[in-house]
């Protein structure tokens, strides 16, 4: 299986590009030169963790401080994007009481920008965790509320968060029962294509060039039915977002590849949005809603570390086999997170675990550019063989940024 996915990332991924180097109008011929890669094209990222948050505003001491940090190291060892929490429950706990939470996020928001990170604001619209003071107002105010809240978050971040997940968990959404909100009310009020609809508009307005995402844990063809709905009503959706929360045991390469082609045919970028797989016990398979697995202690194990380690790597090279797919997101970085689940690459105590060494072994490795020497022939030429993404050219004291994309086979560098 492997050797298939290889194959398949190699023909789908995978970049032959002739470069000719020129300096003042003459060709650079028979010079040594060193070509490195520094950041990939394919977002490759995980959730932010409260402990990135407090650290950042400056809330943690002692022993805290030191994971805090410890994480951020590992983050950025191998990830060039994050996805961080826009909950409106918890940014505005309280009607038009939002500056503070607001400034936290600013500043973590400003942290990674500042290392290279392209940022992800999560959600704008969702049921679950949207503030019980909506329940005072009547359906016209929730909704006028909510896209001004919308407006509000985009044009705040416009140039710092240009990726969105407008609108979470549709699916379920006006018929969410497990307690009420403002956002089912008025989803089933007006119908899910409605309430996407102004979402997506409220969004757009706000930020034409912004990437807008609906996004979803239902993979039935509940979900398939209503991407086409929207399509058909002329709902600009930039991308399709794909959970795929697998606490009850990987997903496997052939359905994971099913999922991939359903969704394919829309002819959109897919993102996978949030992937989990554990390293302790699995989830009994009876749990229909994840939530409701609550257990005090749950711990990873060594033989369920070897299991991730080896899920993720067919997990990843799966994803990225399939050239619809422009991102993938790991939830949680570090274990402690959602439902107490050891779903983190990195342990309680910020060590990594097998899988986080082995997908750094993917991504910075056998899918990375490291530092090559590497010399131009009689016509200033070399062949570049790479991923997608940003590099740099360095010849004495020259240093050149350039970037290789799909469907280029050949680049002029003027030095």
């Amino acid at each position: 299986m492997h050797e298939e996915l290889d194959a398949a990332i190699q023909s789908n991924r995978v970049v032959t590009v002739t470069l000719t180097l020129v300096h003042d109008g003459a060709l650079v011929a028979h010079q040594n030169v060193l070509v490195q890669q520094k950041r990939h094209e394919l977002l490759f990222g995980a959730n932010w963790g409260d402990i990135a948050l407090a650290w950042v505003n400056g809330e943690l001491e002692g022993r805290e401080k030191e994971l805090a940090e410890l994480r951020n190291e590992y983050f950025l060892q191998i990830f060039n994007q994050v996805t961080l929490p826009f909950y409106w429950a918890q940014i505005e706990p309280q009607r038009n009481q939002y500056a503070h939470q607001t400034q936290r996020l600013l500043n973590l928001v400003q942290w990674y920008k500042e290392h290279g990170c392209t940022v992800k604001g999560h959600p704008l619209c969702w049921h679950t965790l949207s503030p019980n003071w909506l329940l005072e107002l009547d359906n016209r105010e929730i909704l006028q509320t909510l896209l001004r809240r919308i407006q509000r978050e985009i044009t705040n971040f416009a140039g710092l968060i240009d990726v969105w997940d407008v609108i979470n968990e549709p699916v379920i959404m006006p018929i969410y029962n497990r307690y009420d909100n403002g956002i089912t009310r008025i989803c089933k009020a007006l119908g899910r294509i409605s309430l996407i609809r102004a979402t997506f508009d409220a969004a757009r307005e706000a930020n034409p060039k912004a990437i807008l995402l609906i996004n979803d844990f239902d993979i039935s063809s509940a979900y398939e039915i209503l991407i086409e709905e929207c399509l058909a009503a002329g709902i600009s959706i930039d991308a399709i977002g794909i959970q795929s929360h697998m606490h009850q045991g990987y997903w496997g390469v052939k359905k994971t590849l099913q999922i991939l082609d359903r969704f394919s045919r829309f002819g959109l970028p897919i993102h996978f949005t949030e992937i989990t797989l554990v390293s302790g016990h699995l989830m009994p398979p009876e749990i229909v809603d994840l939530n409701d697995y609550q257990v005090n202690k749950w711990s990873t194990t060594s033989e369920g570390e070897e299991r991730q380690a080896l899920e993720v790597v067919l997990h990843y090279k799966t994803l990225v086999s399939n050239p619809n797919v422009q991102s993938i997101t790991w939830w949680d970085f570090s274990d402690g997170g959602w439902l107490n689940a050891p779903a983190g690459l990195l342990r309680r105590d910020m060590s990594p675990k097998p899988a986080y060494e082995a997908l750094l072994k993917l991504i910075k490795g056998e899918w990375w550019l490291s530092p090559t020497q590497m010399t131009t022939d009689a016509k200033g030429q070399l062949v570049l063989i790479g991923f997608p993404g940003e590099y740099e050219l360095v010849i004495g004291n020259h240093k050149v940024p350039f970037s290789l994309r799909k469907n280029l086979d050949s680049l002029v560098i003027h030095l």
